[in-house]
């Protein structure tokens, strides 16, 4: 059976030890599209757009530094701690989405201490831009040949050459798709709820609908590290059940606690 092979060259360009790889391009970039749409949102919701690019700044190196030690704590800690130095070398690769979004949670508390902004307010539209973000960088992850999925015969099947001959399922694909579809569902409940209803759901809908996605994805994910625990499920599957029941406690409390007004001024 023919499957599709999967070459493509990680590097945009490389000249003199400089290289410009798609994987930064597309994770640089989701930062920046996300700006527009907070931008956008700032101004319907009436709120002073000046203060965005420092959001943007403690946004990246909240995502980046979080993103790291997560990846370096949850899933390689024996090697990390006896290398500590290790830990610094980001362009090694090794990322991982449980630390990233711990890192925002932080960077994000911290902003809105600094520039006098309601906390929950600016994590619920943040779930939006995080999202797309999100299915972005899996897309640097399918041309970074990384993030395998397990051996299938499926016609669907990719051969990343640059790792292997194994037609493999293209996981990376999968997540990109999901997070896209979410992106799409929380820009609607935006559009459609009240703005203070909209505060309360959003972040619970977000933690529910991505890390079950996750979850269920990881079913179909090689082991992206030489630990793991002796149990059914995957690190990335154990860390995303703690956020998913979160997530579902908060939605009961959304609705218990607001009446949904579905006026649909000031949306984008």
């Amino acid at each position: 059976m023919e499957h599709i092979v999967w070459n493509i060259d990680p590097n945009i360009f490389e000249y003199g030890g400089i290289q410009l790889r798609w994987y930064g391009v597309l994770f640089v970039g989701s930062f920046f599209l996300g700006l527009m749409i907070f931008t956008k949102i700032y101004k319907l919701e009436g709120k002073d757009p000046v203060v965005l690019d420092n959001l943007l700044l403690y946004v990246m190196i909240g995502t980046v530094i979080g993103a790291r030690l997560g990846h370096c704590l949850f899933y390689e800690p024996e090697y990390y701690l006896s290398n500590p130095i290790e830990i610094l070398k980001v362009w090694k690769g090794g990322l991982a989405s449980h630390g990233g979004l711990a890192g925002i949670l932080i960077s994000l508390y911290i902003f809105s201490k600094r520039y006098d902004t309601d906390y929950v307010w600016l994590l619920a539209r943040m779930t939006i831009v995080g999202t797309l973000t999100a299915s972005f960088v899996r897309v640097g992850n399918l041309f970074n040949s990384e993030i395998l999925g397990v051996a299938t015969a499926l016609p669907w099947a990719v051969v990343f050459e640059r790792v292997d001959l194994i037609p493999r399922h293209p996981v990376q694909i999968y997540e990109a798709l999901a997070y896209f579809i979410i992106f799409l569902i929380l820009s609607l409940i935006y559009r459609i709820s009240s703005p203070s209803f909209a505060t309360k759901i959003l972040p619970a809908t977000f933690l529910v609908l991505i890390f079950s996605s996750r979850f269920f994805i990881e079913y179909f994910k090689s082991q992206q590290s030489a630990y793991s625990l002796d149990i059914p499920f995957s690190t990335g599957q154990l860390l995303s059940i703690p956020y998913i029941l979160f997530g579902i406690l908060w939605i009961v409390w959304a609705f218990k606690s607001s009446d949904n007004n579905t006026s649909k001024d000031k949306r984008i």
